[in-house]
Formats: C-alpha cells, structure tokens, sequence
C-alpha cells in the first residue's frame, strides 16, 4: 500500500454552497494547507483558486504542493446534464498536472433535508432516472478521458448517490471508478471497511472524514438536513470518531492500493464550535501517520 497525504479546501469551509461562511483568501489557504504539512490540493469551486494555469502553477509551486484533482457536482438525474463544467475543470486539472476528476451527483433539496434516513423516505431513484444518472456518468467519464483524467464517482450525503445500496447500484450501471469517502459512507448508513471488502478493485482514490457518532445520531433525531448537520459538526479531527482507520487501512494494504489520500472535512468554518481548520488538518495528518507507521509494522 502507497499511501499520499492532500487536503482540500472543504476542510476550510470552502463549498460549492450559496450563503456558507466566507472563505480564506486562496494565498492564505494554501499556506495554512502546505503549513499542515500536505503535499498537495484539491482544486475546490471553480474560481475559488486562480483558473489561470501559469498563476495558479507558480502559487502552488512556491509552496511544494500539487493539484491532484476536483471534485465536480452535477445534476445527474436529469436526461442530457450539462457537462460543460466538467469540461472546464478537467482542462485546467489536466494543464496543471491532475491525474483525476471526482464526479458526484449534485446534492437536491429533497434529499439533503432526510441525508442519512433515506430509508425512512420514498425519495429515491425511478428506473428512468437510473438511466439517466449512468448515462450522464458514462459521458462525464468520457469528458475527462479527453483530457487523459481518470473519473472517479463520490457518493454523497443530500444526493441520490448515498447508500450502500445506491453506490452498488451505480456501480454496476457504469463504467467509472469509486472515490471512497470514509464519512459520506458511515453518513449513509454504510462502512467503509465493508465497501472496500465488496470493492476494492473500484477503489481508486480516497477522501477521509471521520464522523462523530452522538452528533450524527443527533441530526437523525433532530431530522436535520445535511447541510445544517455540518454546521454542528458532524465531521471531527480523524481518530476522534467513529470510522475504523486502522481497519481500513489493513483493507486498502490488501488491495495494493497505491495513490492519494485527501483530507477533506466538510464544515463550516465560522461556527461558533469549529475547530481553527489548520489545527484539525494537522491533528489529522498527525493522526493518519501514526496509523500509517503501525500498519507497517
């Protein structure tokens, strides 16, 4: 098992979400990030991060880190999706370097508002929407195989993509590869261990969350929307939840898996019981490769 370590700019509170709290600006991001130790970034909303490639390779380069990828919701249940933005990113990912694209469904209002009791709810995918959603992935993929980027698929809490059962059933409808994200899949009533037993083959680039256990059963009990879940945090410093790393770990060291390993907390970074995010980015880091060195010994 290779193992390298990157964060994100969700870990900042940097979403895709009208109205979240305001961001860092992106020099003082990237110091905080390559200060935590990280070897590298995702790319975060698309013009968040300068989209000029010369401006945006010097301002990485100047601090030793790499763009590995981004992550790219669309609205894939609808028939025919828009792929332009697809399209966007991956040519700036592919200028500076990317190797992947991280494709997900768009989260919708009806879905965030039950995330994590989906079982409760008939909101969930007809037959034609199914066609539609592996239709649109299949066509993203190829988008991004344009641009020589591998696709990978993250499921996600407030999407249609979030069970067990709907990851399995994505996956068997198209052709793309998993981005494993260890709280999305405890978030979705699943465990990353497991889906990593039943796919590894498909696990082909990781994003790490731990969960904490009372506040997420919380919101279930509250009947809070994902969204509002975050803000009272949910997501906590790795090793200080629920989500088994060493098991995981063992699992991935199993299936030779050989990549990246992307930091990537969802918060809300003005609320008033959030960590500073560059301290719970290092504490993960710190975290990780202490269970790193144990699984190697």
């Amino acid at each position: 098992m290779k193992i390298r370590l990157a964060n994100a700019p969700v870990s900042w509170g940097i979403m895709e979400v009208e109205g979240w709290s305001p961001p860092l600006a992106p020099p003082a991001f990237l110091d905080e990030l390559a200060g935590a130790g990280y070897e590298a970034t995702e790319l975060g909303p698309y013009g968040y991060l300068p989209t000029d490639p010369a401006v945006l390779r010097d301002e990485l380069s100047r601090r030793h880190l790499s763009l590995i990828s981004a992550f790219v919701p669309l609205r894939l249940k609808e028939p025919g999706a828009d792929l332009e933005p697809a399209r966007k990113v991956a040519r700036l990912l592919a200028t500076l370097g990317a190797k992947h694209l991280v494709l997900a469904d768009d989260m919708w209002p009806e879905r965030e508002a039950i995330a994590g009791r989906t079982a409760e709810s008939a909101v969930r995918l007809n037959e034609a929407d199914w066609a539609a959603l592996a239709s649109n992935v299949d066509a993203a993929a190829r988008v991004a195989g344009e641009f020589g980027l591998r696709c990978v698929f993250h499921h996600h809490a407030g999407t249609y993509i979030e069970t067990p059962k709907e990851i399995a059933r994505l996956l068997e409808s198209t052709s793309v590869d998993l981005c494993l994200d260890t709280g999305h899949a405890v978030y979705g009533g699943g465990d990353p261990v497991e889906l990593v037993k039943r796919w590894g083959a498909r696990v082909q680039y990781l994003h790490l969350k731990d969960i904490d256990p009372s506040r997420l059963d919380e919101a279930r009990r509250r009947g809070l929307g994902f969204l509002d879940a975050v803000r009272a945090g949910v997501f906590c410093e790795l090793g200080r939840g629920c989500v088994r790393f060493p098991d995981l770990f063992a699992g991935l060291d199993r299936i030779g898996y050989d990549g990246w390993a992307v930091v990537e907390q969802d918060v809300d970074a003005a609320a008033s019981n959030a960590v500073p995010p560059a301290a719970a980015a290092r504490a993960s880091r710190d975290y990780l490769l202490s269970v790193l060195e144990g699984s190697r010994t």
